[in-house]
């Protein structure tokens, strides 16, 4: 405990230090951007170990595995490697895994369940349409796999969602959820909803299994708190109800998660949920200057839903925030190369540098130009490793070992590569196996028994389930990677990519000797590990815990992978309306200032130097569109802001930023109504924060500025309110339809 206190605590600042030492009852700690989140954290975990709290009776949920590791990582630096080795920690999903694990008989399940990832569960649901005869031209299978998911989240089973169904879409999700869940069932396997809505489940249905975790549990911790959806807020509420002490971190502006479920009134209404609870606000900024703060808050101050906070730092005024405005995608990519030339002359590391955007298509353009240009750039969340289709060959074999009545892998499996087994023979098993309520495996070994079966394919599935009982056998005695070689070896696997010779085999081979290389690591780290064990890890990975920014590379990836990272200098381009923000949030407050919250967390992402662009065209479904500038520009005071004209193709605008010779343009100044405004190119903006007068200011005939599209006339006006849509001819571009409240069109 001294040496915690000593060279750790009176480190802290005051609120801080606060934060970490009052560890009774529940807590809310609104941790604002770069205020040091994570050092509170792993302090206040520590400070309990060395106050006596058995490690064992400390759970701490976090969003990434990275972040687990990292934390429980400066834990260890701190307390020591073990006494921080039995903390319960990680992210919610492999916390009730590995409770389910525990639990799994009480709810029907083996200890062995498979974790379905979302293309496993999309090709089961694919699967289902196909039986019930839904066709995916009609109803999307995304779409219904989507509409499950936020059901499960939202506590909805099968029976409560019929119950609700109100159209043609929705009764057909319906069926497919219900046979959906008794598909997962059969096939002792759940999907990364389930490990939430199963632990609840879990928890009605044995009142002294729930009691039994919250006995053990005596602090829970939860890091990004305002990204929690129903399912997480609820099981943790109920795991918190015997001693209450519940300490959660976040921050309501970085709540960024709500197409996912995340509910931001959870952070909101804390307060609801624990009257008597303490709260820590911290407002010191450690990592951005003062001008990239003040952006920041320039542009969150717009949202009404949200903690009252005020962040400052005592980090240097730092460079006004390079605004540019750029021809098309062409150009920005090339202006993108630019700016990372100009930061390497700097003494900026490539890893240091990050492009962050709204959306991945965005990411096509960039990766060109770095291409080109031979710049070195790593991608966060392409085809993740794990979801490549090999990987996934491999991955289905090794499932089968460990959960024979898991169909969806033995269909990857049993015919990769290929052994003759065609379609019309696994429909005749499929069929076969309904009728004997059998997994597939299972009537695989009897398939002299499947009617209408050839020879061939007999003897093709009578052989595959030979082999994968013949591994089986060894799975107890063997090392796990010599197991995983021989099933691959055996089954002709490996074999077949050296076979084909291409190049792209070669790649194929090549990815599934990392895996093997892969298995082999985590036994050494983990020599009791089981096959079991191995897939659960791998299974709950996402792309961002794989991402190491040691290597020198700039980044490329969307705002949302970001959170929680920070670079020297971060890019965001594609600052348009309908792009950023989205064209979905136009009509929709919640969707707006979610919205904002995300343009929040990218500008705080960054320590220094901050460029955002936007172009006057660019191509999106297909179609050239001339976009205005994102609103979020106009939020950001002009003290914080260098505009830059936009530059020929191929000269330099970011490249010489501070230099004299660039011509730098301020946004248009509002002007008298009083005084002529058509020649000299100066409009008035538009009032339409008041509505009511719009009818006084604006009329059929009235000529109009358009930031993109340049002068029109008004022909016609219709709706009333935030409603109102206009409709207007302009010179060279043709008639458009606006929504007023987004247009800033300008009265000339």
């Amino acid at each position: 405990m001294n040496f915690l206190t000593l060279s750790t605590i009176n480190d802290l600042n005051d609120v801080q230090r606060e934060a970490v030492t009052k560890t009774e009852g529940p807590t809310l700690i609104v941790a604002g951007a770069g205020s040091g989140k994570t050092r509170v954290l792993t302090c206040r975990i520590a400070w309990l170990l060395s106050q006596g709290t058995e490690p064992w009776r400390v759970l701490a949920l976090t969003f990434t595995n990275k972040a687990a590791r990292e934390m429980k990582k400066r834990i260890a630096g701190l307390v020591g490697e073990r006494r921080a080795a039995p903390l319960w920690m990680g992210t919610f999903h492999s916390v009730f895994s590995r409770i389910l694990r525990r639990e799994a008989k009480a709810l029907g399940y083996t200890s062995s369940y498979t974790i379905y990832d979302s293309d496993d569960s999309l090709s089961v649901i694919r699967q289902i349409m196909t039986l019930r005869g839904i066709s995916p031209q009609d109803y999307a299978p995304k779409a219904i796999q989507h509409r499950i998911s936020s059901a499960k989240n939202g506590m909805i089973n099968p029976a409560l969602y019929r119950a609700q169904v109100g159209n043609a879409l929705e009764e057909r999700v319906a069926r497919v959820y219900e046979d959906y869940e008794q598909k997962l069932k059969s096939s002792n396997a759940m999907d990364f909803d389930d490990l939430l809505v199963k632990t609840i489940t879990l928890f009605e249905m044995r009142p002294e299994i729930l009691s039994s975790w919250q006995d053990q549990f005596r602090y829970i911790l939860i890091d990004e708190y305002q990204d929690t959806n129903r399912a997480q807020y609820t099981v943790v509420k109920r795991l918190a109800e015997k001693h209450r002490n519940i300490c959660v971190v976040g921050d309501d502006a970085q709540s960024i998660y709500r197409f996912r479920g995340a509910d931001i009134r959870n952070i909101l209404d804390f307060e609801r949920d624990y009257p008597d609870y303490d709260i820590y606000r911290l407002e010191q900024n450690y990592r951005s200057t003062k001008t990239i703060l003040a952006a920041a808050d320039d542009v969150i101050s717009n949202n009404r839903g949200q903690i009252r906070k005020s962040l400052w730092t005592k980090n240097d005024q730092g460079e006004q925030i390079g605004v540019l405005t750029l021809r098309d995608e062409r150009d920005e990519g090339s202006e993108v190369i630019r700016m990372i030339r100009d930061e390497q002359n700097k003494g900026v590391s490539l890893n240091e540098i990050a492009v962050l955007y709204r959306i991945n298509s965005q990411s096509l353009s960039i990766e060109d130009a770095l291409r080109r240009a031979n710049i070195p750039y790593t991608l966060v969340g392409g085809v993740a490793f794990y979801q490549r289709a090999e990987v996934k060959d491999t991955l289905a074999y090794l499932r089968l070992l460990v959960n024979e009545r898991d169909d969806e892998s033995f269909l990857r499996a049993v015919n990769r590569p290929a052994r003759g087994i065609g379609e019309v023979s696994i429909r005749r098993l499929r069929t076969a196996a309904e009728s004997h309520s059998s997994p597939l495996l299972v009537m695989a070994r009897m398939a002299d028994e499947v009617p209408d079966l050839t020879p061939r394919a007999t003897n093709a599935l009578k052989n595959f389930a030979g082999m994968v009982d013949a591994w089986q056998k060894t799975i107890n005695d063997a090392p796990l990677p010599e197991i995983a070689h021989m099933a691959l070896t055996e089954s002709g696997l490996i074999r077949s990519f050296k076979d084909e010779g291409t190049p792209e085999a070669m790649v194929r081979w090549d990815n599934v000797q990392r895996l093997l290389s892969h298995i082999a690591e985590f036994v050494e780290t983990n020599p009791d590990a089981t096959f079991d064990q191995y897939l659960q890890e791998i299974s709950l990975l996402s792309d961002i815990d794989s991402y190491d920014q040691a290597d020198d590379r700039v980044t490329l990836m969307t705002i949302h992978s970001a959170k929680g990272l920070e670079f020297e200098t971060v890019i965001v381009p594609g600052l348009e309306e309908g792009l950023f923000p989205i064209g979905q949030s136009a009509g929709d407050q919640e969707e707006l200032e979610e919205e904002r919250r995300l343009f929040y967390v990218a500008v705080t992402r960054a320590k220094k130097r901050l460029y955002l662009t936007n172009c006057e065209r660019r191509y999106r479904f297909g179609e050239l569109s001339y976009p205005t500038p994102s609103r979020f520009l106009n939020e950001i005071g002009d003290e914080h802001l260098h505009f830059s004209a936009t530059a020929p193709r191929g000269v330099s605008s970011f490249s010489s930023f501070s230099s004299t010779s660039i011509q730098s343009r301020r946004r248009p100044k509002p002007r008298s109504r009083s005084k002529p405004a058509y020649d000299e190119w100066t409009p008035d903006p538009l009032p339409v924060d008041d509505y009511s007068q719009v009818p006084r200011t604006l009329e059929v005939g009235s000529i109009v500025a358009h930031d993109a599209f340049g002068k029109g006339r008004v022909e016609a006006i219709n709706g009333q309110g935030e409603k109102t849509r206009v409709t207007v001819r302009f010179e060279g571009v043709g008639r458009k339809q606006l929504m007023l409240k987004f247009a800033r069109l300008r009265l000339l």
